[in-house]
């Protein structure tokens, strides 16, 4: 999470963009065409009937809101009557990592259960479901009353973490306060929990991610990028109190499309001197870190099976962030792009109540930009446990950060360690999912000579973690003689507190108690000399937006329950039309083309059993509906608010879409819920999955 506030203020939180038509787009005014990420108690119901003639019953919306689950970062939806839960491969592929082994590899192979008895439990996975909402505007703001500066920002802490505390005292699962327009808004909402969910059903991941980091970003794709997974209670599958139903029918070209789900972070207010700051410094070094790591991963996962097996996930995800962060640096060096970005500001400031002296927020924005670039470098890669992205490191960080932070008041602590992310926290901290020896000295030992190169050798914080060795070799002393892969040590350390993290003489707690302590030194001026700034300065242009155009206008997402929605129509692209829907036929009418390139193969019951796949079936289509990361595994819908696909991308136009909405050629891209039947039904043998999601009718 300490990664996530700084991607928030300074990254652009895309994997890739071209930023095409960006100065069609104006910032500042009420949502037009079909943009916006819409909280479900503030719906643009006026736009909704007088574009698409329809309006949604407060039936329709309770039905859809418990429905829509959040899923791992991602999303997710009730499916049947008996908790099925859709959601996407590469976000379900997680746990499906965690429960391959080398005898069976289910991310390769793909997995049936043909029973409930066959259902594989997931160690360490938690969904929500959105129960309730609360606007706690005026208790917030009433706590900060009178103050400024950081004693405004301790008292909104103290009242949210209050909030939050009242409402798990008033019987609320899980209730957590969300900031809304910058701070205009807070809202509390309620969710309810579930921890005891199973893996039902996943593809190939060769057909899941087909065309792999080639197809990525692209249009049109062939992709079964969806899996199914079933939530219990009380050792029962769940009955929801919603569902929603599974169409027969699907869409069609021109049909409206509503989309559930939950859009990590939007930066659509950023400034053009905060956007300078990202190009010129922010991008660079986190290309240098992916290219960096990617290398490392691709050579680790060409030395055999198995270690392509554990590694692949890895090298997916540097692969996606490293063609994510070249695609945003190529559209931020084209002149044209920053030319629009400056005529779009001079719109709000034009309109803004906002006078030009030493308060003008933009300055200020600016000034704060310029105080990071002397220590930008050092907060970002001592950040959480991005160095090594190691799971043993991640395990040892959190038990010397639960000692330190435990015994404070929970509206004092480290955000990400306060009461509402404890029983997450934990969920993951005592997970027995499998840690694997040599991944995790690779993993640390390039987070070693990442910092050594980017610091130098003789750093103080280089020298402390080395102790005297190379990265190698003090990588596997650390991962050769910690007991924390052990869970009962885990759960001894973090129940024991401080005095038991103290005395341990583990390693890897000493590894990283220096690294933390650099970390935290850093977190604090970051909050004192840039975050502070630009929380207050973004709040006052939020403000003046509010001010402006109330709720015609959408808060930037928050990775909480959106509400989105367009049509289905195709584009046009250098001078060529791209159609709206792909079908089976065309997924094999590609691989005919690319044959020989394993990234285009097909599994081996794909080609037998191609004859009986109808091939005018629709695989994928696209729609207008304003969606970004976090999106992925939101069900799609029709006016019935029956699924007729998962959304699973955005083609890389729509890549734009964290800074500002347009529809010329930007499309989310899904899985059509035709697609997913004929493919349970005739690839994977599985009529009583097919029966149970035509059943949930």
């Amino acid at each position: 999470m300490a990664e996530m506030g700084v991607v928030m203020r300074f990254g652009l939180c895309v994997r890739s963009a071209l930023l095409a038509g960006l100065g069609a787009c104006v910032i500042g005014a009420p949502a037009a065409a079909d943009e916006g990420m819409w909280l479900f108690n503030g719906l643009p119901r006026e736009a909704l009937q007088s574009r698409y003639g329809f309006e949604p019953s407060a039936e329709w919306l309770e039905r859809v809101q418990k429905s829509a689950l959040q899923f791992d970062g991602a999303s997710g939806s009730f499916v049947s009557r008996s908790g099925l839960v859709l959601t996407n491969h590469h976000v379900g592929s997680d746990q499906i990592h965690k429960l391959s082994t080398p005898e069976r590899d289910l991310m390769r192979d793909g997995f049936v259960a043909r029973s409930l008895a066959e259902e594989i439990p997931c160690a360490d996975l938690v969904l929500r479901s959105l129960t309730r909402i609360e606007d706690v505007t005026a208790d917030v703001k009433r706590a900060a009353e009178g103050l400024s500066g950081e004693e405004a920002s301790a008292a909104r802490r103290a009242a949210v973490s209050r909030i939050e505390s009242a409402a798990r005292e008033a019987g609320s699962q899980d209730a957590s306060v969300v900031t809304l327009y910058h701070g205009a808004r807070h809202h509390l909402y309620h969710y309810r929990r579930y921890t005891d969910v199973r893996l039902v059903f996943a593809p190939h991941s060769q057909v899941a991610f087909w065309g792999g980091d080639h197809a990525n970003f692209g249009y049109p794709r062939f992709n079964l990028d969806m899996c199914l997974f079933r939530v219990y209670e009380n050792g029962k599958p769940l009955e929801p109190e919603h569902h929603l139903r599974w169409s027969e029918s699907g869409a069609a070209d021109g049909d409206l499309i509503l989309v559930a789900g939950h859009p990590w972070r939007t930066q659509r207010l950023l400034t053009v001197d905060h956007v300078r700051f990202v190009r010129d410094v922010d991008l660079p070094l986190s290309l240098f870190e992916a290219w960096r790591r990617e290398s490392i991963w691709q050579q680790y996962v060409n030395r055999g099976s198995e270690e392509r097996r554990i590694g692949m996930e890895a090298l997916g995800g540097v692969q996606n962030r490293r063609k994510a962060r070249a695609g945003v640096l190529a559209g931020l060096l084209d002149p044209s792009v920053m030319d629009a970005l400056r005529t779009a500001e001079h719109r709000v400031r034009a309109t803004a109540t906002v006078v030009e002296d030493a308060a003008d927020p933009w300055r200020q924005i600016g000034e704060a930009c310029d105080r990071y670039r002397a220590f930008h470098a050092r907060h970002v890669a001592t950040g959480g446990n991005r160095p090594f992205r190691s799971a043993l490191a991640s395990i040892a960080l959190d038990l010397v950060r639960l000692a330190e932070e435990l015994p404070k008041p929970s509206g004092e602590r480290l955000v990400e360690y306060r009461d509402t992310a404890l029983d997450g926290l934990y969920v993951g901290l005592y997970s027995p999912a499998p840690i694997y020896p040599p991944f995790e000295i690779e993993s640390i030992a390039a987070g070693l000579s990442y910092l050594a190169e980017l610091f130098g050798a003789e750093d103080p914080l280089v020298t402390a973690l080395l102790d005297g060795r190379s990265p190698r070799a003090r990588a596997e002393q650390l991962v050769g003689v910690t007991k924390l892969a052990d869970v009962a040590e885990r759960r001894r350390l973090a129940e024991g507190g401080r005095a038991a993290i103290e005395a341990s003489e583990d390693p890897l707690l000493r590894f990283v108690r220096a690294w933390d302590a650099e970390e935290r030194r850093l977190r604090a001026r970051f909050d004192r000399e840039v975050g502070s700034v630009l929380d207050a300065a973004y709040a006052r242009i939020a403000a003046a937006r509010f001010e402006l155009d109330g709720d015609r206008v959408y808060p930037d997402a928050t990775g909480t329950l959106r509400f989105s929605f367009g049509p289905v129509r195709g584009y046009e692209e250098s001078g060529r039309d791209v159609p709206p829907f792909t079908t089976y036929g065309g997924l094999y009418e590609q691989q005919a083309l690319r044959a020989g390139d394993p990234a285009f193969a097909l599994p081996a019951v794909w080609s037998e059993r191609r004859d009986k796949l109808n091939p005018r079936t629709p695989l994928n289509f696209v729609c207008t509906a304003d969606i970004i990361g976090g999106n992925s595994g939101s069900p799609a819908l029709n006016r019935a608010g029956e699924v007729v696909g998962v959304v699973f991308d955005g083609n890389i136009q729509s890549l734009i879409w964290d800074m500002r909405y347009t529809d010329q050629q930007a499309r989310a891209v899904c899985v059509d819920s035709r697609g997913i039947v004929e493919a349970l039904r005739v690839i994977y043998d599985a009529p009583a999955l097919v029966d149970e999601l035509r059943g949930s009718r």
